[in-house]
């Protein structure tokens, strides 16, 4: 076929943009135009929009060429589309997978278990408290006895300097353990009984003078104990405004730690009335009979009246 013009109707004229050309114009090309074709008079009406032909159907044309279909809303199903396994043959359908939906956490799939992992959280929390207190509790067990092992003799920094100025002996009775007067006891080293000074607690008023020069002493044969152990004798006097002391022996053997027979009524000098008070030490017996004896010993100051002696159960601080 060979090329060349021949005609405004040919082909290779059939140019929808020669209107806008000088040789176009010449052969007759004109402008887009209401209810027709554009180009060449005659010119085939090719341009489609893409997408728009179907095929079987008349469609509507215009001056542009094919007018588009109205394409439904966003979401909306077009009316000229058909899904291919809608057609006989067509592709299996996918299996709908269920939407996820959150959850308390008790279904499958649901979010975490946050009530489970609390009740862990104070399980723990809790446990750690119990093993603090449980720690705490028991660290103090052995610190009762620590320096005080049986049959030791406490020294004079394990017993209190300052008892009450009371003489009372309530303590002894409620323990039920024995209580001695100052007549009852054993007296010896130029000791001797008195009661022209008052105060005393003992029965009758009397005490135990005379107790001012050394080897002067008092014995008391206990009998009944209970059981071998620790008790607390007291022992009560009166000194003249003065600080004294004086040695105790039990079962024989002399104890490291004195009997402080300290001015802790603060009586004023030379008045045995206002000074008596008590005194106490630590001692170890055995059940059954004891023997604890009070003596002014070399070194000792003893100018001290005594009227009382009685026994704690335990080593005590009062």
């Amino acid at each position: 076929m060979t090329s060349g013009n021949n005609g405004a109707t040919t082909p290779e004229d059939d140019d929808p943009f020669g209107y806008l050309y000088a040789d176009g114009q010449a052969n007759g090309a004109q402008p887009p135009s209401g209810g027709g074709g554009y180009g060449y008079p005659g010119s085939v009406n090719r341009v489609r929009a893409v997408g728009q032909r179907q095929y079987g159907q008349q469609q509507p044309t215009s001056a542009y060429g094919q007018i588009p279909q109205q394409q439904g809303a966003y979401g909306q199903p077009n009316a000229h589309y058909a899904a291919p396994e809608t057609h006989p043959g067509g592709a299996p359908t996918a299996q709908q997978q269920p939407a996820y939906s959150g959850g308390s956490g008790s279904g499958r799939g649901g979010g975490p278990n946050t009530k489970g992992l609390l009740i862990g959280a104070i399980a723990v929390v809790a446990a750690v408290v119990i093993g603090i207190g449980v720690a705490m509790l028991g660290g103090d067990g052995d610190q009762d006895d620590k320096g005080n092992e049986a049959g030791s003799t406490p020294t004079q920094s394990q017993q209190s300097s300052a008892p009450s100025p009371s003489n009372s002996n309530s303590q002894a009775a409620e323990d039920d353990l024995p209580t001695i007067d100052a007549k009852a006891l054993a007296l010896a080293g130029g000791a001797t009984t008195a009661s022209d000074i008052k105060g005393a607690q003992a029965d009758g008023g009397v005490y135990v003078a005379g107790f001012n020069q050394v080897g002067s002493s008092v014995t008391w044969k206990v009998d009944g104990i209970p059981k071998g152990g620790k008790y607390t004798v007291y022992v009560g006097f009166s000194v003249p405004g003065k600080d004294g002391n004086a040695t105790l022996t039990v079962n024989g053997t002399p104890s490291t730690a004195p009997v402080n027979l300290k001015n802790y009524a603060h009586g004023p000098e030379g008045d045995y009335e206002k000074g008596w008070t008590k005194t106490y030490n630590w001692i170890q017996l055995n059940k059954g009979t004891n023997t604890i004896k009070v003596s002014c010993e070399q070194g000792n100051q003893c100018d001290a009246l005594l009227d009382q002696m009685w026994l704690v159960k335990g080593w005590v601080e009062s």
